[in-house]
């Protein structure tokens, strides 16, 4: 797997872990989990911004911001039971439809 993709999915795992973090912390009155807020969106930035020497700024913020999605809306419902409806899962649907096309079809995910 090349380097950049390895850069992005630990961005990726990073901002999940981060944003993840925010419920936990209760709008940061919980030190522990505020501590992993801060650092979980410290790693995400740091390994984001290595991915950006090898692939273009938009597609990198389009397969970033479109995986955590996902990966947060799943989080959601399993960690902490809140539901997605229909429409939220066909846009989650889309939202992967849309990485698979940039991936596979687009010209401009390296530079």
């Amino acid at each position: 797997m090349p380097k950049q993709y390895i850069f992005l999915i630990v961005a990726v795992v990073f901002e999940v872990i981060g944003t993840a973090s925010l419920q936990a912390s209760q709008q940061f009155t919980k030190f522990w989990p505020s501590l992993v807020v801060v650092l979980g969106f410290a790693g995400a930035m740091y390994f984001l911004t290595l991915t950006l020497k090898y692939m273009s700024l938009g597609v990198v913020y389009a397969l970033w911001s479109g995986l955590g999605i996902v990966l947060i809306a799943l989080i959601g419902l399993v960690v902490y039971k809140q539901a997605i409806d229909l429409w939220a899962m066909i846009g989650m649907v889309l939202i992967i439809a849309g990485i698979v096309v940039i991936q596979l079809l687009s010209k401009t995910v390296s530079h």
